[in-house]
């Protein structure tokens, strides 16, 4: 039981690593999140500042992962182009789009205070 979560670890950091190497927005996401934490540490943000910046960072992350996925798997279902293939895929882009703009959102208003002080 224990072995088939420590494997199941290794399957989820194994997607992580095929989500960075493959997808160009997934390593923008990277340096986004560590620009996020370097300016946190630099502001001295609260702890639940941390919290919310956590949360819609890994909020943009599992949601790019999950387009990803969208992706993978409608390109081996339907290689060739279909309708619903591409609403599928654009709905999945929708959802990190509006990820995205919610994060920038939560530190826009997390940051802004602290650097206009």
């Amino acid at each position: 039981m224990v072995r088939k979560r420590i494997e199941s670890f290794g399957h989820a950091f194994r997607g992580l690593g095929t989500l960075v190497k493959s997808q160009v927005n997934a390593r923008i996401h990277l340096a986004a999140t560590v620009a996020v934490i370097l300016l946190g540490l630099l502001l001295k943000v609260t702890l639940i500042e941390w919290a919310v910046l956590a949360l819609a960072a890994g909020m943009v992350w599992a949601a790019e992962a999950l387009n990803t996925a969208v992706e993978f798997l409608a390109d081996r279902v339907a290689p060739e182009r279909h309708e619903l293939v591409r609403r599928a895929k654009d709905t999945a882009a929708a959802g990190v789009l509006a990820a995205s703009i919610a994060a920038a959102a939560a530190g826009l208003l997390i940051f802004l205070p602290h650097i206009l002080q």
